[in-house]
């Protein structure tokens, strides 16, 4: 048997080349199969492609990476704030007559007798002014005079360095790192959810790419068949043998099966779409695929069990409660007081209009903020926390009620496809033997065209019908596996290097600095 590959026509369409696929035709038409050929892709090859291809997967350990991130994001609150501060201005003053100032800075307040004015912290001498003339106090920066007429033209500057730590603040930093690290681990099993529905999906469209091109080269047999069976019902016409009816029947029956072919055509079609989609590349000779065995329970109560244990949807979800938890806590942590340490220092120029002077200032203190009323906010803020918990608890109970569902619905599949698949091989061998004994029949007059049509109908439907049952049969043990959370590529024992989130969550949950991320992006 040679197996079915896709080329592509002139005018854009997709079509099938060789005349055997890769498990019909001949006993049982089947989906499996000893002839395997020459350089076939395999289920566990097209596998591998999905999971280095597929862009949703892809997608999903980018959104866990940046899930990473929120790590070092609530560590800062440990950490110092550091900044560096710098000014500069131009500042005019011209002072003339008695009691009469100008200063670009901010207004004067009267001093003590003196030829000069003291000023703010940070400040310097007013200049200018004779005896028994009045002074002023002013900023930083400034300066006024009275007296005799003056001018004073500076550029007032400076540089500086802060930095604050907070030392408590009611444990809402402790809380937040807690948080974001079970936002990580409920972000792992959404990647290992994806991992499976991927490697679902991809099994899935490799074996219905299988069950259609098997399913086309039936149809395309079978028009061969009706063909052939037109061409002798016409020869025995023209000797009088059978009635027009039986021809009429038999170009009925033609047309028909060719109706069936471009139908099995598009569908095929369809399927190779949705293999490219999901496996990355197009499907070329597919090597037939045997149903799983390893990994899966062996009873439905087994598969339930293991199922809300293991399934990444049911780990999320506590995640989840996690998470919710030491939201309460953060939010309680805003009526707990806050405790900081900050320091500065600065070096000013031209300081209060004089030029060439020059103040260097140094601060260090602490402080601490005890919360005694601030509205009604954080108490909502509070009792909304605490009803998210019991939503994210209940939450819990829905995800484990929905795998069930889906444990039972694909174990129940499971199940059934075996018998089906016994039924239709029965069936299949059945049709056959009532095909032949219906021909021969036919040859000395004791059966009608009609009940030749009507039988190899029939041996066809039942073919069609098996090779449905075998992609079923090997389609449910992903299913099974998927919903009890075990659908893996060390189950699968595919030759990948597998993606490990840990590595990039070491990369980043300890770096201070930096705007490259450790893929170099």
């Amino acid at each position: 048997m040679r197996s079915a590959s896709v080329r592509r026509h002139p005018n854009g369409n997709r079509d099938l080349r060789g005349r055997r696929s890769l498990a019909v035709l001949l006993a049982g038409v089947a989906l499996t199969g000893s002839v395997v050929p020459t350089f076939a892709e395999t289920l566990n090859g097209a596998l591998v492609k999905a999971y280095y291809n597929n862009p949703s997967l892809n997608a999903q350990r980018a959104g866990t990476r940046a899930a990473d991130e929120n790590v070092p994001i609530a560590t800062s609150g440990y950490l110092p704030h550091v900044a560096a501060t710098g000014d500069v201005g131009y500042q005019y003053s011209n002072a003339s007559g008695a009691g009469t100032t100008a200063s670009s800075a901010v207004s004067a307040a009267t001093g003590a007798t003196g030829n000069t004015g003291s000023t703010g912290v940070g400040g310097a001498t007013g200049v200018g002014g004779t005896a028994g003339s009045t002074g002023t106090t002013t900023g930083l920066g400034s300066t006024t005079s009275s007296g005799a007429a003056g001018v004073a033209d500076t550029v007032p500057r400076g540089v500086g360095l802060q930095v604050s730590q907070t030392l408590f603040d009611g444990l809402r930093t402790t809380n937040s790192v807690r948080q974001a690290e079970s936002n990580v681990f409920g972000s792992r099993e959404t990647l290992r959810n994806t991992v499976q529905s991927v490697l679902q999906s991809a099994a899935q469209s490799y074996m219905d790419v299988l069950r259609d091109t098997a399913t086309l080269e039936l149809r395309n047999s079978n028009i061969k068949v009706l063909d052939e069976q037109l061409r002798q019902t016409n020869d025995r016409f023209k000797v009088g043998e059978v009635t027009r009816t039986d021809v009429a029947q038999a170009e009925s029956g033609l047309a028909g099966a060719r109706a069936d072919y471009y139908t099995a055509q598009a569908n095929l079609q369809n399927s190779i779409a949705s293999f490219r989609q999901v496996v990355g590349e197009q499907p070329t000779r597919l090597e037939p695929a045997q149903p799983l065995t390893r990994g899966l329970p062996t009873s439905l109560a087994q598969a339930i069990t293991v199922s809300q244990v293991e399934h990444p949807n049911v780990q999320a979800a506590l995640h989840n409660v996690d998470v919710a938890e030491l939201q309460v806590k953060i939010a309680e942590g805003a009526l707990l007081p806050t405790v900081s340490l900050s320091g500065s220092v600065a070096q000013r120029y031209d300081v209060s209009n004089v030029a060439g002077s020059s103040a260097f200032v140094g601060f260090v203190g602490g402080a601490i903020n005890v919360p005694i009323y601030e509205g009604s906010a954080p108490y909502a803020t509070i009792r909304q926390a605490k009803e998210s918990l019991g939503q994210a608890r209940f939450q819990v109970d829905v995800v484990r009620d929905q795998v069930r569902a889906a444990v039972i619905s694909a174990w129940g599949l499971l199940e059934s496809s075996r018998i089906v698949v016994q039924s239709d091989q029965s069936a299949v061998n059945a049709s056959e033997i009532a095909l032949n004994g219906v021909r021969e029949e036919a040859r000395v007059g004791q059966r009608t065209t009609l009940d030749v049509l009507n039988a190899q109908q029939t041996l066809l439907n039942a073919r069609v019908a098996l090779v449905g049952a075998q992609r079923d049969r090997v389609v449910a043990t992903y299913a099974v596996l998927s919903s009890i959370g075990r659908l893996s590529t060390g189950i699968l024992s595919l030759n990948v290097k597998e993606y490990n989130p840990v590595v990039h969550f070491e990369q980043v949950k300890d770096k201070w600095v930096g705007l490259r991320t450790p893929d170099g992006r």
